[in-house]
């Protein structure tokens, strides 16, 4: 068996930014993924626009990302605008407004996926092993012991799991989650539109479906249409031009005649957050620990801080000579995070479960909920300020 100081499982953007973060510290790292290095290092599209605070492009700038991603296929956000079914009241935000010159950035999801692959390439005591899973984790006092599929074994202080949010390590630890499944899924496509976005976006909880409006480059823009799954499967059997069609007047023509651009992809809606985020030298990160739901955009942005905090106990302990695996530090670390999770987490589900609530006494409870949120100025900084994200 060979020994290395951290293991990490999954070479998503969560896991391969922990292994940069990790850069320069003199830890020697192995990172356990099953899909093939041609995979990783040219990532699919999969129609999913990531949409970044101030804090998560400042985690990005330290590690070398945001550098790597073109400019061109950055979209500002310079207002957000949330609706309710056919009221024409609307909770908005404005960038020049909150005293920011852009509210956030979308990216595409597999440019983050490219930049954080060639942010580690070459990078000192790194090994990926691609082409194998975990198929057991044995913790132990001194090193967990982790096997992979091919039968070898790795020994390590510190086992990271960045496996996604149905973790199949986080199961082989006994860790349960919590999950809400909402009998809902969620297409994405690029559309292009006839009239201008003027970089804005909106949700839109209608009382058939949920609708959102991403901005791109180029005047087009990511819908967001969540249904249930036999309503989503008529969509994606639909031809462009009765898909362009029927998006067009989801929307109410606001933005002309939108035709299909991009591909159409489709995703189940289910919310997780692991009952634990450590174990004896083991920790989650990213969707392994919280998997949010999407409508207030904060998965990935989460997904980073959670290896940002984590990197820093571990640096921390480096320095010290402290032990990286150690109860305390990991204590430290699910405090921390289960802190800046759990009040977003459940707040989120609040308003998925309201706003998707056609019944006549939630239309009138969503209806006053934004008037309200409005109306109140601290609580409409609150929520801008958990948009933006302006420090790390």
């Amino acid at each position: 068996m060979r020994k290395v100081d951290v293991v990490v499982v999954g070479a998503g953007p969560a896991g391969l930014s922990l292994a940069r973060s990790l850069a320069g510290s003199g830890l020697s790292l192995a990172v356990i993924e099953p899909q093939p290095l041609a995979a990783l290092a040219e990532p699919a599209f999969d129609g999913r626009e990531i949409a970044l605070t101030h804090a998560s492009r400042q985690i990005m700038r330290s590690m070398g990302l945001w550098q790597r991603i073109d400019p061109g296929e950055i979209s500002p956000l310079r207002s957000a605008k949330v609706m309710n079914g056919s009221s024409p009241f609307a909770l908005g935000f404005a960038a020049q407004g909150e005293g920011v010159e852009e509210l956030g950035w979308l990216i595409p999801n597999h440019l983050i996926r490219r930049a954080a692959w060639e942010a580690v390439q070459g990078q000192a005591g790194l090994e990926l092993l691609d082409g194998r899973s975990v198929t057991a984790v044995d913790a132990g006092d001194a090193f967990t012991t982790v096997t992979l599929s091919d039968g070898s074994q790795l020994g390590a202080r510190l086992v990271v799991a960045a496996d996604s949010r149905f973790s199949a390590t986080r199961r082989m630890m006994g860790i349960g989650a919590q999950m809400r499944d909402f009998g809902k899924s969620m297409l994405v496509c690029r559309m292009q539109c006839e009239r201008p976005h003027e970089h804005a976006a909106w949700e839109w909880f209608g009382y058939e479906r949920t609708l959102a409006m991403l901005p791109l480059p180029g005047n087009q823009a990511s819908a967001v249409i969540t249904l249930p799954p036999q309503q989503l499967q008529q969509l994606l059997a639909m031809d462009e031009v009765a898909f362009g069609r029927t998006v067009s007047g989801f929307f109410e023509h606001r933005l002309g005649e939108m035709t299909q651009v991009g591909t159409r992809h489709a995703y189940p809606l289910v919310g997780v957050y692991a009952h634990r985020f450590v174990g004896r030298r083991y920790a989650l990160i990213g969707d392994a620990a919280v998997g949010m739901h999407p409508v207030t955009a904060h998965g990935f942005n989460l997904g980073l801080q959670s290896q940002q905090r984590l990197a820093r106990l571990v640096l921390e302990a480096v320095r010290g000579g402290g032990d990286i695996g150690a109860d305390g530090l990991l204590a430290n670390y699910q405090r921390g995070h289960r802190l800046a999770t759990r009040p977003l987490y459940e707040a989120t589900n609040a308003i998925a479960g309201l706003y998707n609530d056609s019944r006549l006494p939630a239309r009138l409870l969503r209806g006053a909920a934004l008037r309200a949120a409005q109306g109140v100025v601290p609580f409409r900084k609150l929520i801008a300020g958990h948009l933006t994200q302006a420090r790390a």
